[in-house]
């Protein structure tokens, strides 16, 4: 028997916090005004994408993570990496976005199953799963919990 021992490979997040104001996350409009940005405009209409916002206890937005790039109809969503992120960041809350670059605001069927996979996943690490949105071209938004979809 040998004495080395094997590294896993480990996903980095750096924790580095500033005196800088850390928005806080009070309804759907605040995630949709707060993840927009990360949806270029000269490609919302064009490739889905999707982003992972990490609140503290207070509902701060401590950072977002961009999840995935996809194609004209489709991105990953990957709950080990997003979830992975939340524990190595000791967020307390997430919020999913991405976006329908065809412009419908209709969740699909995926993106309800994909919902509760990892509303499930975050309950048994008692973090919260406080919104999904998707964001379309046209300005406008849908939310799962307005809806009561979470």
């Amino acid at each position: 028997m040998s004495n080395t021992t094997t590294r896993l490979a480990e996903i980095e997040v750096s924790y580095r916090p500033k005196k800088v104001h850390h928005p806080i996350i009070k309804s759907s409009a605040d995630v949709y005004y707060h993840l927009l940005r990360f949806f270029p405009e000269e490609t919302i209409s064009l490739q889905e994408q999707f982003v992972v916002g990490y609140v503290n206890r207070a509902n701060r937005l401590m950072g977002v993570y961009e999840m995935s790039r996809g194609g004209i109809t489709g991105t990953v969503a990957d709950p080990k990496l997003i979830l992975g992120v939340a524990l190595k960041s000791a967020a307390t809350g997430i919020i999913l976005a991405h976006n329908h670059p065809s412009g419908n605001l209709q969740p699909s069927l995926q993106d309800k199953e994909i919902t509760k996979k990892i509303q499930e996943a975050c309950k048994l690490l008692d973090i919260t799963l406080l919104d999904h949105i998707i964001v379309v071209p046209e300005d406008a938004y849908f939310s799962f919990a307005d809806e009561g979809l979470l």
